[in-house]
């Protein structure tokens, strides 16, 4: 990082929306996120927009059935990923786009027309979570050496693709790495050791030559994400309020090389939602941060260098519900930067 990044808890989403219609999707995220909007993903939209499908159009041997996607093997690979090879060696993503098909949130985005935002937002499914989620019909394909290289290969183009069309509407690019699976590392379930999940990572993280965000929303090894080459890291700080606190070193560490924490501080259930206020959603934003302020970390530097956002997408809310996070987070943000930044 070559510069600090002091977004003052500006608010933005992690991406997923329950809407079905792009445009009005798009519109709503302009209208509450003028600084930093993101384009919605709409997995209620396509079972093609679900987070683990939405980017795997071009990957050899990839076959999407109805709501089913996995590699099929009794194919001859060798060409696709030889294309996907030279592409990734000559850095053309060119081959790599992301159809409207699969992104109809993002291509509203890229048409909308806008005044240049301080930022924009995209997002991408990492490769851990990815990898874990699509078979070859024997095993996940993290697990198969030749296809997991791929994979990252493979997403690394998607996020560089992806930058350079955000980049058409503001300079200052943010793509986040949704990495909802990291929370799975070191259970009986997940058997990969944490030198291949940082390798897999920085592989796609390298596609990306903006600001560099890394997002999961559950309980993880955050001294491993913090050791990452990246900018951001987004956690749910609603469920796990106090998770982070356990790595203060860490996050002074990411803070003091220009670094920004996401706070994901709005629910997104609609059973929470509704038992909260502007004032406790404050009062609970107040818990995760104060630790960090026994560690010799300034109040005022941690919400300078912060973002905040919903704890993950709002697919799951109604529309009604997910505007209403919408209306908490841009409250609370105001809020606090009325008291420390303006």
């Amino acid at each position: 990082m070559s510069r600090k990044l002091e977004f003052g808890c500006l608010p933005t989403v992690i991406g997923s929306m329950s809407h079905t219609d792009a445009q009005e999707a798009c519109q709503l995220l302009l209208r509450y996120l003028p600084a930093i909007p993101a384009w919605p993903q709409l997995p209620k939209r396509s079972f093609k927009e679900n987070m683990y499908v939405q980017f795997s159009e071009g990957f050899p041997g990839i076959i999407i059935e109805e709501e089913r996607i996995y590699v099929d093997r009794s194919q001859d690979l060798d060409p696709a990923l030889e294309q996907l090879y030279t592409a990734y060696l000559e850095n053309d993503a060119a081959h790599y786009a992301i159809s409207p098909d699969y992104a109809a949130g993002l291509h509203a985005l890229l048409a909308s027309k806008v005044e240049p935002p301080l930022a924009i937002k995209g997002h991408i499914t990492g490769p851990v979570s990815w990898g874990l989620s699509i078979t070859d019909g024997l095993r996940y394909i993290v697990y198969d050496e030749t296809l997991a290289e791929a994979m990252a290969r493979h997403l690394r183009l998607k996020a560089s693709w992806q930058e350079k069309a955000l980049s058409q509407i503001s300079p200052t690019t943010i793509i986040f790495v949704d990495e909802p699976y990291l929370t799975s590392l070191g259970s009986p379930f997940v058997s990969l050791p944490s030198e291949r999940v940082v390798a897999l990572l920085e592989e796609t993280l390298g596609g990306i030559s903006g600001l560099k965000g890394l997002h999961c929303c559950g309980s993880a090894d955050w001294s491993l994400l913090l050791s990452l080459p990246i900018d951001i890291l987004s956690f749910d700080a609603y469920n796990y309020t106090t998770a982070l606190s356990l790595y203060p070193a860490e996050v002074k560490s990411l803070l003091e090389r220009g670094g920004t924490i996401a706070w994901g501080i709005i629910p997104n259930d609609e059973e929470s939602l509704v038992k909260e206020t502007i004032a406790s959603l404050s009062d609970r934003l107040e818990e995760a941060i104060s630790p960090f302020t026994r560690e010799g970390i300034r109040f005022r530097q941690l919400v300078a260098q912060g973002l905040l956002t919903p704890s993950c997408g709002l697919a799951s809310l109604s529309l009604e519900a997910a505007e209403q996070a919408l209306e908490f987070l841009v409250q609370l943000s105001t809020k606090l930067r009325k008291r420390y930044i303006i």
